[in-house]
């Protein structure tokens, strides 16, 4: 198990990005939660296979329709047992 640290940067506030970041996770049953930051970014912590964890990323990188993502930060690391996806 892997995890995977993301700040998404862009227009990804006020536009269903974490509920979108949720639904993803969830389908690819993956673990963690999503979280507004006060400078305008999103912060995704999500734990599960590699292989899973690299397919939520391609997901990031798109986004819902009203999402224009900019870029990605993104950190590995090893998984510390999260369970089910919170949106903060």
């Amino acid at each position: 198990m892997r995890r995977v640290t993301v700040l998404v940067s862009g227009r990804v506030q006020g536009v269903g990005y974490r509920y979108f970041t949720r639904k993803k996770a969830l389908e690819l049953s993956l673990a963690g939660y999503a979280e507004n930051l006060p400078d305008g970014r999103v912060e995704v912590v999500a734990e599960g296979e590699e292989s899973d964890l690299k397919l939520f990323l391609h997901h990031l990188r798109q986004g819902p329709r009203e999402a224009r993502v900019e870029d990605l930060e993104v950190q590995w690391s090893e998984a510390t047992g999260l369970r089910g996806f919170q949106i903060y």
